[in-house]
């Protein structure tokens, strides 16, 4: 029974056996498609066409992903904590509503819960290289947070500057009904949105509008230079920290497997870890 679980384990969290790489590729396919399916059934034209197979589809991938639901379950040393986990709440939401639409009256409003199964993806991309570059993703904005949030301060500060103003000198009688809504009208402006469902109508209010949208601009050019100095001082440094063994030379890919300048092969971070 044990070898069993085993080989069932192995197919399902072996990231890097053939068979879990396998099986890691059908299940971003289900996934996939099972959402695919459900974004086209909200289409009136093709659910009234196509409405059964549509049907017959969901419960197709809502019986695969139970079995996969409780294989997790019966193979996981630690039942409950998969349960309980974010991926497991995520994994037992995606196919709840397909059995509550039986019973519940109204239930079917649930299917757009089961769009959750797009989550599921992150499960079995965790492979190295895409969590090295999340990681450096995250580690970038966690060193520029001050800086974002000093950015975003100031533009809080503006928006209610030019509120304030537009609610002076356009009044009710142009939109401008309150100040939070002048509010509302300079954030839409600054961010180059531009519904236009509010709009001055002085020549001063016109001048104020014109040096919101230019603000605008270099409002959206100051985090994106904030974001992409620590995004290339991180890859950087993550790139200094690879090092040879062999001849010592440091400052390689964080995805490269031998040095660039011995050619010996580079033990990676999993590898070191497990050697430790």
């Amino acid at each position: 029974m044990s070898s069993v679980r085993d080989k069932i384990g192995l197919v399902i969290f072996g990231t890097n056996t053939p068979a879990g790489k396998l099986f890691d590729l059908v299940l971003i396919y289900a996934i996939l498609l099972s959402v695919g399916a459900v974004v086209l059934d909200s289409v009136v034209s093709l659910h009234t066409r196509f409405g059964i197979w549509f049907t017959y589809i969901e419960w197709f991938f809502t019986l695969l992903f139970t079995v996969e639901y409780f294989l997790r379950i019966y193979i996981s040393h630690r039942p409950l904590r998969y349960v309980f986990s974010f991926f497991g709440l995520v994994d037992l939401i995606s196919i709840i509503p397909s059995y509550l639409a039986l019973v519940v009256t109204g239930a079917n409003y649930l299917v757009i819960i089961r769009m959750l199964r797009v989550l599921r993806v992150f499960r079995v991309l965790k492979l190295v290289r895409y969590m090295d570059e999340a990681n450096v993703l995250t580690r970038s904005l966690y060193l520029a947070r001050r800086k974002i949030l000093v950015f975003f301060v100031t533009v809080i500060v503006l928006s209610f500057i030019f509120g304030c103003l537009m609610f002076v000198v356009e009044g009710p009688e142009h939109g401008f009904t309150s100040i939070p809504k002048s509010i509302y009208w300079t954030i839409v402006t600054i961010t180059t949105v531009g519904y236009g469902d509010i709009t001055p109508q002085t020549v001063l209010g016109q001048f104020i509008s014109t040096i919101a949208m230019l603000l605008g601009y270099s409002i959206i050019a100051i985090p994106t230079g904030i974001i992409t100095a620590e995004l290339a001082g991180e890859m950087s440094r993550v790139r200094c920290e690879r090092s040879c063994q062999n001849c010592g030379r440091a400052s390689h890919e964080a995805d490269a497997h031998h040095c660039r300048h011995c050619g010996a092969g580079l033990v990676t971070d999993e590898l070191s870890e497990n050697a430790d």
